[in-house]
């Protein structure tokens, strides 16, 4: 089956994100297509390159980049929730002085249009 995930809880704080991780490496193993992972409302704030948790503790953001990497999934974020929440990508200002975001480099910035195609392409489409 032709899975895209909706993820819309943050990276920490609620068990949304993690569970949204954990399921997406089960589709893979179960040898399932995932199509893509949309991150929406505070589901955005996985792609904050910030994110810093202690050494001891679970890494979300890492764990996101290897899936995407091993498998070539790829992780979309709204860019208009994202922009709300703080979340932006590098820019350049008319004098080329470039400002450093805080968006992690393996998400792709995106609008609901990419998530209403990946749903169109999924035989299911799960929210976390």
């Amino acid at each position: 089956m032709n899975y895209t995930v909706l993820v819309t809880g943050s990276a920490y704080g609620t068990q949304n994100a993690s569970t949204a991780f954990l399921f997406c490496q089960s589709l893979i193993k179960m040898s399932h297509t995932l199509n893509s992972v949309f991150f929406y409302c505070d589901g955005v704030l996985n792609a904050n390159s910030l994110n810093k948790p202690a050494s001891d503790e679970f890494n979300l953001l890492s764990a996101w980049q290897e899936l995407s990497q091993k498998n070539k999934v790829k992780l979309y974020v709204c860019v208009s929730a994202a922009l709300r929440r703080g979340i932006i990508e590098d820019q350049k200002t008319s004098n080329i002085k470039i400002k450093k975001g805080n968006f992690s480099s393996f998400f792709e910035s995106s609008g609901l249009l990419e998530l209403a195609h990946s749903i169109k392409i999924s035989d299911r489409i799960i929210q976390f």
